[in-house]
């Protein structure tokens, strides 16, 4: 959930009267006796630690003719269990860049109860310890001393930055409980910020910000000021999509500097903006219209080739095929196109806008999409920061055909899975914009057939087949097509305990728009149960799943899939001589409202073998909250179902 709360401030409102006041920083009370003694904490039971307090406080000075934002933190965590000892291992990460920024840790101490007193333990000032991650990131790290179960231990940070264009987001929300946090901010009104607040916590603020003067800087300031209480921890359950899009926390963004007697800088305000500063830089825009180091080639790649669409496939391939992804994201091109066409290696911004600026080079309607991957989260406001990766596009008819040529296992209207996030932003010649939804609107599919046989010692022996198709053929190759075979195999066993692969053979793994088909045959002891002179055979074989993922009685945020997707099996076990079946489990044939998805399960007896038939769809890449009830009960028949058992009795 996102809820935008603060919007441009009108200029009338920094021309009225503020009040000469000084700020006052909120206090903590002191560690009590009670707080020590506390065992476990009353918002969750179950944590390991809990936030007492955490104040946050941004601000900004005057550092001679240049503005610096300071923003301090004060924290106060109770250790519960061994498990949270790991919160009085301190790191603090900044942004140094060009002009140095500076970060320090203050008084930091541990509290505990000993011999019927208050115990306070000081760290060291020795005990920080300050490294440059790289040309950008410095760390300052520090480790509280005599930790135990039932401390509190409490510190301050500070830094000092002369970069406030991206102010680092609030945490309202953690992984474990916080009872009290508070955040205040104080801009001078030459700052105008876009406010954002992300998640499901209640947050509560005044509907309009104060205006007080600070008489250091001579300068009307806005204050705001954001308070949470006894705020539950994030629990990352299965199917989400990055917590980041979810979790409680506040969001600035600058989108104007009026500074006094100085000409207006407008930042991006919206997602039309956005784009056109895009589009705008030289290592985007001017990148797209460089054509003269692929000429040649793309003249001899199209010859004799007619329509669009054999175009397209003929252009994606090639810049598939000939470059190679160094791992590095970004829409803006590190080396630029002609360099890397030359190495043959670039970023994503490279190799993307490369394949971009070929296609339209070969007459067709392509463009380049600005995208968010999954890590980074969803772009949730308009900025240039919002988004680090860049695919292309092509109008064919009335469809649009995403590609992405950074990975050898994708093809046009397959995109990597990091790509599969939430929406785009398509950036035309002129700088124009479109949104575009990126997630996938067809099943995406995966077949499964298995002939075996269960002998009379339960031990079941038989060969497999087994297809994959679209999203799900270009995951299976990404992870698996250049392991080692002893090594996957190892792998797939350990997913399937009691299984052992022979004859292993795997085709499709170097032709993306083919399906990838696994062969082998299989020797595995644990889907039969012997009990008396009966046989119970899960007719899932190996492949029944044993619990629902879906375990909360209630969830805030949507169940993410990734993609649609269709699992289909096909099973035909035959049974041991002596034997006849008992009973068969019924067949099933549920379905969600809304067509979310459905199962289909039906079992026969022809002879002495039992054929199973199951398929699975997810109709959607992800399902609201709003659905969680009724996925949650699919699950729960659709497990239960699976785990009902064939019983062979002896004749």
């Amino acid at each position: 959930m996102l809820k935008k709360i603060i919007s441009l401030l009108v200029v009338a409102l920094a021309a009225h009267t503020a009040i000469a006041q000084d700020y006052v920083k909120p206090k903590a009370p002191g560690v009590t006796v009670a707080d020590l003694q506390e065992q476990q904490s009353p918002i969750d039971s179950t944590a390991a630690a809990a936030y007492l307090y955490r104040y946050g406080n941004t601000y900004y000075i005057l550092n001679g003719n240049y503005w610096e934002m300071v923003t301090e933190v004060f924290t106060r965590v109770k250790i519960y269990k061994k498990e949270g000892y790991d919160y009085a291992n301190l790191e603090l990460d900044y942004y140094s860049g060009g002009r140095k920024a500076r970060g320090k840790f203050e008084n930091a101490v541990t509290y505990n109860y000993q011999e019927g007193k208050i115990v306070a333990t000081r760290a060291q000032d020795e005990s920080a310890f300050e490294q440059e991650l790289n040309d950008d990131y410095s760390r300052r790290t520090i480790t509280l001393p005599n930790v135990k179960e039932g401390s509190i231990i409490e510190y301050s940070t500070k830094i000092t930055t002369p970069y406030f264009g991206h102010l680092e987001d609030w945490y309202f929300q953690y992984d474990i409980p916080a009872v009290n946090v508070q955040y205040d901010i104080r801009i001078p009104i030459y700052f105008i910020y876009n406010v954002y607040l992300v998640g499901y916590v209640d947050v509560k603020s005044a509907e309009k910000p104060r205006l007080l003067l600070n008489t250091t800087t001579d300068t009307n300031e806005f204050f705001y000021t954001y308070k949470a209480a006894n705020v539950k921890p994030f629990k990352d359950e299965a199917y989400v999509s990055n917590k980041e899009n979810f979790i409680g926390k506040l969001q600035h963004e600058l989108c104007k500097v009026q500074l006094p007697h100085q000409t207006i800088q407008n930042y991006a305000t919206n997602w039309e903006d956005t784009s056109r500063k895009i589009f705008g830089r030289d290592a985007f825009g001017r990148e797209l219209k460089q054509d003269s180091y692929f000429k040649d080639d793309l003249e001899a790649l199209l010859a004799g080739i007619q329509g669009d669409e054999a175009k397209m496939q003929v252009v994606f391939k090639y810049v598939q095929n000939r470059m190679v992804w160094d791992k590095r994201h970004g829409y803006i091109c590190e080396k630029g196109v002609k360099e890397a066409y030359k190495q043959k290696l670039g970023n994503v911004g490279d190799i993307n806008l490369m394949l971009t600026a070929m296609l339209r080079e070969a007459g067709l309607d392509a463009n380049p999409v600005v995208v968010s991957t999954r890590e980074h989260g969803v772009a949730q406001f308009p900025s240039m920061y919002s988004y680090n990766y860049v695919i292309s596009s092509v109008k064919l008819a009335d469809k649009t055909i995403l590609l992405d040529a950074t990975s050898k296992y994708t093809s046009p209207g397959i995109l990597p899975t990091r790509a599969l996030n939430w929406k785009g932003r398509l950036i035309k010649k002129n700088g124009d914009n479109e949104e575009i939804d990126l997630m996938p609107k067809t099943n995406s599919r995966k077949a499964i057939t298995i002939v075996g046989t269960v002998s009379a010692d339960g031990t079941l022996t038989g060969k497999a087949r087994d297809h994959y198709l679209q999203q799900r053929g270009y995951g299976y190759r990404e992870a698996y097509a250049e392991m080692n075979i002893d090594d996957y195999l190892a792998e797939f066993e350990g997913e399937y305990p009691g299984l052992e692969v022979s004859d292993y053979k795997m085709t499709g793994q170097d032709e993306p728009d083919k399906p990838l088909v696994e062969e082998y045959a299989f020797v595995h002891k644990n889907v039969a149960e012997i009990i008396g002179d009966k046989i119970y055979i899960s007719p899932m074989l190996f492949f029944t799943e044993k619990e629902s993922p879906f375990k909360a009685e209630k969830r805030e945020y949507p169940v993410d899939f990734i993609y649609p997707r269709e699992d289909r099996y096909a099973l035909s076990i035959t049974i041991p001589d002596g034997y006849t079946v008992a009973s068969l489990p019924k067949a099933l044939n549920i379905g969600m409202q809304e067509n979310l998805g459905s199962f289909k399960y039906i079992l026969a007896q022809n002879g002495n073998v039992v054929q199973v038939s199951a398929v699975i769809t997810i109709n959607y890449a992800s399902i609201s909250a709003d659905y969680y009830t009724v996925l949650k009960d699919f699950y729960s028949k659709m497990i239960e179902k699976q785990n009902e058992k064939i019983v062979l009795i002896k004749a």
